[in-house]
Order: C-alpha cells, then structure tokens, then sequence
C-alpha cells in the first residue's frame, strides 16, 4: 500500500485508527501522559489558525510537533515555521496524518468546508480535535463531528473563544441566576459590512496561481474552479457558498452561544427565513432567520422564538425589545434577551447589560471571570478538567446556524426539522442541502 493511497484512503475509509482510538479522555491522557506536554499539529497557519496555534501553544505544557498550509508564504506556513522551528512542515494534511505518530492533538483553522474533512480524518486517528466555528459546512457533517467524538471518545472543542471570555460568562451566570426571570424571547443580529464578497456573480478567466500557493490542495473536497486572485484565498472564501456560510455562519456560532449556553437550547423544530433570492454561488448581503425551539426550564413557555438579523446596521425592532430604553445605543452585535422581570443585552465581545437599570444598578452585579478558551483544550486532553464547547454542544449551535442557511435558499417558507432523524420533514428541496456532493477521491471518512 502507497502513501499517497493511504493519504487518500483518510477521506474515503472509517477503517484507519491509531492506537489510542477507542480510549476514553482520562485514559488516553495516561497515554499521552498527565506529566508531558501535550504534541499538537496545527493544520491553517495564517490569519485565525495564527492566533489558534498561539493560543493552544501558549500553554507550558504543550510542544507543537507540526504545521501545515497550503501557502508557504510569509503570512501562513512562513511566519509559523519561524517561530516553531523543530515542527515538521507539510502543505498537504493527509501527508501529515499519515505521518501522525507524534502528534496528541490536532488544530483545525482552514476556511469552513474542510473543517469536517480534516477533524473527522484526524478522529478515525485518535487525535483529540480543536476546530474553528462553524464546526462543519452542512449539518450532516456537524453530526458526523459529534459521532466521530464519542465514537472514538476523544476531547474536542469549537473554537467559539468569547464563550470563555468574561463578559459571556457573566451573561449566562446572571441568566443562571433568575436576574431577568424566565425568558420569552430572544432577538440576535451582526450588523457589520463583511470585507468578503456577497451577491456577485463569479467571473470569467483565471489569473496565475502564486508560487507560495497550493491551489489544488486549497480546493480540497470542494469541486475544481480556476485560480482568481483576492477572490478566495486567503480570506474571501466567506462569501462563496462552496467555502464558507456567509454572515450567519460567520457569527452565529459566537454572537448565539451565550443565549444556547444559558437556556440549554437544542437543535430549532422549525424556522423561516426573509432573504433576497440567492445568486448560484454567493450568499446574499442581508436577512432574517425566525427559529421555534423547545423551551427549556428556564424559559417562559413551550417553545421559545429566537430571531436572527444581519445585515449593514441590522438591529432588531425597537418595540420588541420590552423593557431596553430607546435611548440605549445597541450593540453592532450581539442579543437581547427578553425576560418576564426584565431584559439582558448581550453585546458581542463587551459586559453585558441589565434592564431597567434601576432595578438592577450595576454596581451590584457579580461578575464572572474569563478563562483561557485554548489552553482549556489542552490541559483536558492531559485529562486535567473538561472542555466548554465540545462537540456534543457546539454540534446543535452549528446545526442551527447551518439550518439557518438553508432556510435563506427557501426564503418565507416554513421549514419543519426533525433533529432525531436529520430531516426536513415538510420541504424535500430544502432536505437535499443536509448534506452536500465532494470532489471524486475527496470524500470524508463517514462514521
């Protein structure tokens, strides 16, 4: 058997396990060992798989053994073998893998349609996955990311890092704590201008592929298309809908976590999304995603509604913010959650805030510190406390994200979901987007 077949056979075989598959968490840490460093590979070196890899290799107890990107440059693989120099260095990750014996840990920062790829051929190994939101392009793979995980009993976490910042950890605490009731409503927007392209057509020609660039290996799983520059790679690959999952995919694995992290939300039953028609291949520049899920205990009723907006200065209605005074300057981003004794803001990335304020002054609220949302990772793959954002909870927060996209294809159409048997029970059209098609030889390991 070759290497390249071995390589190859990581995509299209659940057959492959390395020796420490089927070991618990704490098991496997007496493998790697409670007293040794933690050996990671990181596969994305450039922009967010830069501050990832610092991140987890922050931590004393962490020894990065190797990197891979596709581009050699300065800014990616460059940068990242200057400052790790004893890490073997590879463009193509399969290489990597079948050359894994060392590695503990695998970092998965690639643009989104290769997350799944990559962490479900890292888990058929063994090796514990970190990976950047949304955990998956479709929602078949989210669920195969959560199966491959207890399957093989491995430490995971979603990099969604604001969830272990303090001013997330203070809104779920004060949700924990009764401070606004039980909840009735729920209204989350990103009203920011996307840098990466939306509504276009693609054009025409191809330009000359960069030395530093692995094109053919940048594609992936994703079907072949010819090199364009500054239109994909490194970082415009958000607007395409063959790479990326447009705003709501971008934010929504971040700006709705505290509100899934407080009400213990699950997968939505139903959804309808308001959206301009979509052109073939990217997604739109503005819309509104309307979920139904089932209420929890600390909700006001049976269901509980959770209405996402995005778009350039989106912010939820004035009138359906109860309690929040029209002479408070809402967040570019963020939540509001609507409660029987009062409201809760939630800014994306600053201290939330208590409504009306002269029942709550806040001076009087506790806060709740930050943790390191990296180092957390690693020190549970040594068997030393738990992750926050495993798979088991970052897989219905990215279903619901990614159901969210679907219903932005089928605009002002209900769509029923049965989260049990991974259906779109009402709509056939909009069930054939649970999963997706891949490049012949490309395709992922299945559980």
């Amino acid at each position: 058997m070759t290497k390249q077949y071995n390589r190859r056979s990581f995509l299209r075989t659940t057959s492959i396990a390395g020796a420490a598959v089927g070991l618990n968490a704490a098991s496997y840490s007496r493998v790697v060992g409670a007293n040794s460093r933690l050996r990671i590979a990181s596969v994305g070196t450039g922009g967010k798989g830069w501050s990832d890899l610092n991140g987890v290799a922050a931590s004393p107890d962490v020894q990065v053994v190797a990197l891979c990107d596709i581009d050699s440059s300065a800014e990616h693989l460059g940068r990242a073998a200057e400052k790790y120099q004893s890490a073997s260095r590879y463009a193509d990750w399969r290489k990597l893998l079948d050359e894994s014996r060392n590695v503990d840990g695998v970092l998965v920062s690639t643009p989104d349609f290769m997350h799944a790829p990559i962490s479900l051929a890292a888990m058929h190994l063994g090796k514990h996955v970190f990976c950047q939101k949304p955990l998956a392009h479709s929602v078949h793979e989210v669920r195969q990311m959560q199966r491959a995980a207890a399957k093989y009993k491995l430490v995971t976490q979603m990099c969604n890092q604001i969830q272990s910042h303090t001013a997330y950890r203070t809104a779920v605490h004060w949700v924990h704590e009764g401070k606004i009731g039980k909840v009735k409503e729920v209204h989350s927007w990103q009203g920011g201008s996307p840098s990466w392209p939306r509504n276009i057509q693609r054009p025409s020609g191809s330009d000359p592929v960069p030395e530093s660039v692995r094109w053919d290996l940048w594609q992936g799983v994703a079907e072949e298309r010819p090199y364009k520059a500054n239109l994909y790679h490194p970082f415009q690959w958000r607007g395409w809908q063959a790479y990326g999952t447009g705003q709501l995919g971008d934010f929504g694995c971040h700006i709705m976590d505290p509100v899934f992290k407080s009400l213990g939300l699950t997968s939505p039953t139903r959804l309808t999304a308001e959206a301009p028609p979509l052109l073939p291949e990217t997604w739109t520049n503005r819309a509104m995603v309307e979920y139904e899920f089932p209420g929890t205990d600390l909700t006001a009723g049976s269901t509980l509604k959770l209405t996402w907006y995005d778009a350039v200065g989106a912010r939820p209605p004035r009138e359906k913010l109860a309690q929040v005074p029209d002479d408070y300057q809402l967040p570019g981003a963020g939540s509001v959650l609507v409660g029987e004794q009062g409201s809760l803001v939630i800014p994306h990335v600053a201290m939330p805030r208590l409504f009306p304020e002269d029942r709550f002054p806040a001076a009087e609220q506790e806060t709740i510190d930050g943790v390191n949302h990296y180092t957390q990772w690693a020190d549970a793959c040594r068997g030393n406390g738990e992750t926050t954002s495993h798979f088991d909870y970052a897989g219905p927060l990215t279903e619901t994200v990614l159901l969210g996209t679907i219903g932005i294809r089928f605009p002002d159409q209900e769509l029923h979901w049965d989260a049990k048997t991974l259906k779109v029970t009402n709509h056939p059209d909009a069930q054939k987007w649970i999963t997706k098609k891949y490049r012949k030889g490309w395709e992922p390991a299945w559980v």
